[in-house]
């Protein structure tokens, strides 16, 4: 068995875990469980909590002290353990805490997971920058299938779905400890843990442009969240007037659309970028938010469907134009002694700091718009779709940045 193959093997089932229930758990615990839209949103917001310092934390210690691919075996197996008892759980208070404690397990494994696929590439003799992508791009797939999984199942409003993601969670880790050696590098260099969270590059915040540049990372970063928690929810809820539609049958099959559409929008990226600029290109995310959200206000699983097809196609735009463009703003704008430290702290950003209050607010925005159990969809998704659109109006305005081909040119090469 190649080690290719091996490594594709473990990027699939990285992300098959995550896919399992991140975008239907949401249903099951407002259907089922009957939570509100603030708990539920406090309990998708426990990612950008852990993500605050976990990834990093975790980071450290398998730079240092444990071999990456145990660490990332000890994660999932204690992340599978977690999941287990979190499908047993009916009351909010013990969900959020099983919950936190799974995001801080899983969270890091998203880094670890790379960490490891790159250390292997290397020890083969491969080029990390040609032979890793076509390996992670089967993490996507293998999200996809999860989702496909558990919705033609009928599991999107059951605990089965945890059980799913436990059991592949199991799995990997055992199958992390197969893994060839990823053993810590010998180092003395100091303040790892400064660099590792991204502190160091919080120098960067001294030029108006970048302080501006990490607000809007922020805000974007709660727009991610919001449809991750509440749009398989919004699907369910059609329920009484299109219980036999595609939608409501099969709502993570629908959403799943959006996963298909960001492989493909990644590939447009360099085109855009060279004819518009980063910043036209992350203004347009921003609009592409405000289409999201607003075609899902006026679309419906009837004659609406193709509205809802529509919003998702053009998440991809939304989700990679943003991360991706900005990503490549922070390698060019930072000083070389920082640029790990930059991307760092841009993820901290957007999901960290972003996903948290994505998931706070949100939550308080359905239960505003919601009366004896009933929520009106149409006035949420309009007000996220406002919140997007306030964004993007005053982004070019006070984000002041000139596009220079012979810089864009330099990152791409």
């Amino acid at each position: 068995m190649s080690i290719k193959f091996r490594l594709t093997a473990m990027n699939f089932l990285e992300f098959f875990v995550w896919g399992s229930w991140l975008i239907s758990l949401g249903g099951y615990m407002i259907v089922v469980l009957k939570f509100n839209g603030t708990e539920v949103g406090s309990i998708y917001g426990t990612m950008g909590l852990a993500s605050l310092f976990m990834p990093a934390l975790l980071g450290i210690i398998a730079d240092r002290w444990v071999n990456a691919e145990r660490v990332l075996g000890i994660c999932h197996i204690i992340g599978a353990a977690l999941l287990f008892s979190a499908s047993k759980v009916t009351d909010h208070q013990t969900m959020y805490w099983i919950m936190l404690l799974n995001s801080m397990m899983f969270m890091p494994t998203i880094a670890l997971n790379n960490t490891v696929s790159y250390i292997v590439l290397e020890q083969r003799g491969f080029n990390i920058v040609k032979d890793f992508p076509p390996i992670r791009v089967w993490g996507t797939v293998g999200f996809v299938c999860a989702m496909w999984l558990v919705d033609l199942n009928g599991w999107t409003i059951s605990p089965l779905q945890l059980y799913i993601s436990a059991a592949s969670g199991l799995l990997l880790g055992l199958y992390s400890f197969t893994m060839p050696n990823c053993p810590p590098a010998k180092s003395n260099a100091k303040g790892s843990l400064i660099s590792s969270l991204g502190l160091d590059a919080f120098v960067l915040f001294r030029k108006r442009k970048m302080f501006i540049f990490f607000i809007f990372a922020i805000l974007l970063g709660a727009a991610l969240q919001i449809t991750n928690t509440f749009g398989s929810t919004f699907l369910q809820d059609f329920k009484n007037n299109y219980a036999d539609s595609f939608a409501v049958k099969h709502p993570s099959l629908l959403l799943s659309v959006s996963q298909i559409s960001e492989t493909l929008f990644i590939l447009t990226i360099p085109f855009f970028l060279r004819r518009f600029g980063i910043k036209k290109v992350m203004l347009m995310s921003i609009f592409a938010w405000v289409f999201r959200f607003g075609l899902f206000a006026i679309g419906n699983p009837g004659n609406g469907l193709v509205l809802l097809i529509l919003s998702m196609i053009i998440y991809g735009m939304a989700f990679d134009f943003f991360n991706i463009s900005g990503s490549l703003f922070v390698e060019k704008e930072a000083d070389i002694k920082i640029r790990a430290s930059a991307q760092g702290l841009f993820m901290l950003m957007t999901n960290g700091i972003g996903a948290y209050f994505g998931g706070f607010f949100s939550g308080r925005v359905v239960d505003y718009f919601t009366t004896n159990g009933i929520r009106d969809w149409h006035n949420i998704w309009l007000s996220f779709a406002g919140y997007a659109l306030l964004l993007g109006i005053l982004f070019p305005l006070v984000f002041k940045y000139k596009h220079e081909r012979k810089e864009l040119e330099r990152i791409h090469h």
